[in-house]
């Protein structure tokens, strides 16, 4: 009889006997060894884990978390969080099909929402934060509104997640406060020491506050950055942009950099008393001019023959794109970069209307009319964007200067919101909505009256018309997140399905009742969601915010 101690089976034994089975492979070499049924396997295993876990030396200790920053501001009270709880768990149909059906879509909901919260200053409940961080990481335009409304708890669960690192990434600095102008010593270390993220956040900052000094230090560093950085940097003085970064910018003009000299070129154009925008001006000139001698006054163009070294040192690119002659590729840079106001001088004092309506020799009226558009759109001249964009009723999807709905989108921007909002409403009369989508994009939230009323009355031209619903789900997608909530009453005369004409798409006057039912639905769940707010932000006017 063999008394010798048993040696109890390696890890790697039992592992091996698990994988292979009992049958084929005993975990010691020993042909009788209870392990070789199944029960007493686990229960070696059972043995085995407890020696090797009573065998292991305890480990060192991890540093403890720092605690989360305490947020000043008031906590979302009940109502409001529920609400957010509710859009955050809403995810959208993953059916893909052309029917949405008529409950609204609560995530299109949420950017609003946020946008909402955060002009009312409210923090976000703990608990909801993971869920939130979720969605701005799968949707990055949430990112900047839910990186707003979580603060600095967003930044600590990110150090913290690597699924949330974004938010380190998105935030300058990572959530680390910037100097003011009263701690020069640390504007002067950060700007010197800090990463490009941190300095980048560190000029813009600056810059809103004092456009100077930002410039100033700028300038300090300017000759040793890099050309990548350089071209940044310079991106920031569109902020507070003044006739005191003149001298800044011309010598940017000499950069080695081509891209740098292009930015250099068309800030100083943006300042239309440059020196730079009166080279401009003279070279543009000296292209366009007055003929008296037709039956009417009419523009005739005579393109630049070259582009010289001097027009390239001012942002004139020299070579063309592919297709684009090189003679009006020059045009349109110099007549774009020119000082508008310059031009009725030029012509015998005429209105920017009475310009853009001339008649122009020899089909240059779409280059001439383009740059005027662009120039316009850089130089914020409302009155030349009116002149370009002409009467909502023009026919066409250009206007007498606009080239394209995307040039009049651009015009509209540089008007103010009412007027930007009742042209688009003259269009959307005149023309439908086939081509107001790109038009409604760049119309202030919510929708004025008329703008929305126009909405509304031309979808239901369309429902009348028997055309599919889903042929205007980009409208009607914009009416759910932009018409006034007060529009919903609007929509209950539209809610019966009306006659369908004999050429009408089978079934559309179902489909358009539901679409205007999840439209009406919507507007009232805004109106909720905005009331919810708007009572907390009275409720908690003198509560203390979270501990």
């Amino acid at each position: 009889m063999n008394n010798a101690p048993h040696t109890p089976p390696t890890w790697q034994d039992l592992l091996t006997a698990a994988l292979l089975g009992t049958d084929r492979r005993k975990p010691t070499a020993g042909q009788a060894h209870p392990t070789a049924h199944p029960k007493a396997l686990l229960d070696a295993a059972a043995a085995e884990t407890v020696r090797r876990r009573a065998g292991l030396q305890p480990g060192r200790a991890a540093p403890r978390l720092e605690p989360a920053p305490t947020d000043p501001r008031p906590r979302l009270p009940a109502p409001a969080a529920r609400r957010l709880a509710l859009l955050l768990a809403d995810r959208p149909n993953a059916g893909g099909g052309g029917r949405r059906g008529s409950a609204p879509d609560l995530m299109e909901l949420l950017p609003q929402w946020l946008a909402a919260a955060n002009a009312h200053g409210f923090a976000p409940p703990p608990e909801t934060l993971p869920a939130l961080l979720d969605a701005a990481r799968a949707r990055t335009d949430l990112r900047p509104a839910v990186l707003e409304f979580a603060g600095s708890h967003a930044l600590w669960l990110a150090r913290l997640n690597p699924d949330w690192r974004f938010a380190l990434r998105t935030t300058p600095g990572a959530g680390a406060s910037l100097p003011g102008p009263e701690e020069p010593g640390r504007v002067t270390a950060l700007w010197r020491e800090g990463l490009f993220a941190e300095r980048v956040a560190l000029l813009a900052a600056l810059r809103a506050r004092d456009a100077d000094a930002a410039r100033t230090l700028l300038a300090a560093t300017w000759p040793t950055e890099r050309a990548e950085d350089r071209l940044m940097f310079l991106d920031s003085l569109r902020t507070g942009l003044g006739p005191r970064d003149e001298p800044f910018l011309e010598q940017a003009l000499a950069d080695r950099s081509r891209n740098v000299r292009a930015t250099a070129a068309e800030l100083l154009s943006a300042l239309p008393g440059s020196a730079l925008a009166a080279r401009m001006a003279v070279r543009a000139g000296a292209c366009v001019a007055l003929d008296h001698t037709r039956d009417s006054p009419t523009l005739v163009v005579e393109a630049p023959q070259e582009c010289d070294a001097a027009m390239e040192r001012d942002g004139v690119a020299a070579k063309a794109p592919s297709g684009r002659g090189e003679r009006s590729w020059w045009l349109g840079q110099l007549v774009e970069a020119a000082p508008l106001a310059a031009w009725p001088a030029r012509l015998g004092g005429r209105t920017p209307e009475e310009i853009v309506a001339l008649p122009v020799a020899d089909d240059w009226t779409g280059e001439l009319h383009a740059a005027w558009c662009r120039a316009a759109v850089r130089q914020r001249d409302a009155a030349w964007s009116r002149a370009l964009l002409g009467p909502p009723s023009a026919p066409g999807a250009g206007g007498p200067g606009a080239v394209s709905l995307a040039e009049r989108a651009k015009l509209l921007e540089t008007l103010p919101v009412d007027e930007r909002a009742g042209w688009v409403a003259g269009f959307i009369a005149a023309h439908g909505l086939s081509e107001a989508f790109q038009l409604l994009g760049v119309c202030a939230v919510p929708w004025a009256a008329p703008l929305g009323r126009a909405v509304v009355d031309a979808l239901n031209i369309a429902r009348d018309a028997g055309s599919y619903p889903w042929s205007f789900s980009g409208v009607m997608g914009l009416a759910e997140r932009c018409l006034d909530p007060s529009e919903a009453s609007r929509l209950d005369s539209l809610l019966t399905a009306p006659d369908e004409p004999e050429d009408a798409s089978p079934g559309a006057g179902g489909y358009w009742t539901e679409a205007f039912q999840r439209l009406g639905t919507t507007l009232r769940l805004r109106a909720v969601m905005a009331a919810e707010l708007r009572t907390a932000e009275r409720t908690t006017a003198q509560e203390p915010g979270p501990a």
